[in-house]
């Protein structure tokens, strides 16, 4: 058995990789080199043996290579130690999974070790030669610090250390900064709300009690858009699941929701002010507040994520302004084809 730095195991000298590109959130930032590897005939006594002498950083398996340096399997801990001392590696071993490039992005290495449920991933060349492996202490960090990002971002502070770190330590005139673009942004979202209801003002004056419901449509769109965000946000992260499979499940679990809310609604409305109509419009304005809010909520990271940008500017204030917005359009279009 041999230690990797990664040693060519023929030769026992270091093998020079091209240099890397900087990228400080990609695997090769995160992997260790010296982790313990073995042939495919190497006996289990000499793989032990090799183990309890061996300067690891990781041991969170043994890494089956050939000749070559190129990843053929590998054998964890559990079953080495159980298999008997007449046994070879390349009895034990298993297929390797999940395995990444050194590019991979970091979010997407811990999101295929939860997939697969393994504490260690093995990083490998286009050849498959093995170059190192990310260990659970790094997956750990990757974790935290991406979820530290994530609710920076959609609290609506810049997902820079730096920049967050300033919004919470740093001079008042330094955290008015950092928040106003968004609140900014909310200002011209909230002139567009305006304008929305200025245009259906003359509905409002005739049947007031359709302003009563304005502010629990524009509440209960903004929470199920929030949802949908945030499952956006963790789904281009981690989840293996195409954006149709996504667009459609949250569709229908907007569908669901509205419909839930529709039915408790209704007969409130009816029971406290006697008016079927005003009862049908506002549940058939929650059914498509929610279809609106799941569609906002989920394509507006994805098109970001598409076209470059971080998909974790889209949730937060951005989404919400524009969930904000169309929910007021889609009640004031419902109540006006009801009750006028």
């Amino acid at each position: 058995m041999t230690v990797t730095d990664l040693e060519d195991p023929g030769s026992g000298h270091v093998v020079t990789e091209p240099e890397p590109k900087e990228a400080a959130e990609t695997a090769r930032s995160h992997m260790v080199t010296r982790i313990p590897t073995a042939r495919p005939g190497e006996p289990i006594g000499s793989v032990l043996s090799g183990l309890a002498g061996g300067d690891y950083e990781s041991v969170g398996a043994v890494y089956v290579v050939d000749d070559n340096g190129c990843l053929q399997g590998l054998v964890r801990l559990p079953r080495l130690l159980s298999a008997g001392m007449q046994h070879s590696v390349s009895d034990v071993m298993e297929e390797v999974a999940p395995v990444v490039a050194a590019d991979e992005d970091q979010e997407r290495v811990v999101a295929m070790a939860v997939h697969h449920g393994v504490a260690e991933v093995p990083v490998v060349d286009e050849n498959w030669r093995l170059l190192g492996a990310v260990p659970s202490p790094a997956l750990m960090r990757i974790q935290h610090r991406e979820h530290l990002e994530d609710f920076d971002r959609l609290a609506g502070i810049l997902h820079d250390q730096e920049v967050a770190r300033a919004a919470i330590e740093g001079r008042v005139l330094s955290r008015a900064l950092n928040r106003l673009p968004w609140l900014l942004l909310g200002l011209v979202g909230g002139a567009g709300a305006t304008w929305v209801m200025a245009v259906f003002e003359e509905a409002m004056a005739t049947r007031i009690a359709v302003v009563f419901f304005i502010p629990a449509i524009v509440y209960l769109a903004g929470a199920i858009g929030t949802q949908t965000v945030a499952i956006a946000v963790r789904w281009l992260s981690m989840s293996q699941l195409s954006i149709r499979r996504l667009m459609v499940g949250e569709l229908y679990t907007g569908a669901v929701i509205g419909l839930v809310l529709a039915a408790v609604t209704f007969p409130m409305i009816y029971l406290i002010l006697g008016d079927p109509r005003l009862a049908l419009a506002v549940s058939l304005s929650l059914v498509m507040a929610g279809a609106v809010s799941t569609t906002i909520g989920l394509l507006l990271p994805w098109f970001l994520w598409k076209i470059g940008r971080d998909p974790a500017l889209g949730s937060g204030p951005v989404a919400t302004i524009l969930q904000d917005v169309f929910s007021l359009v889609a009640y004031f279009v419902v109540v006006s084809a009801i009750l006028f």
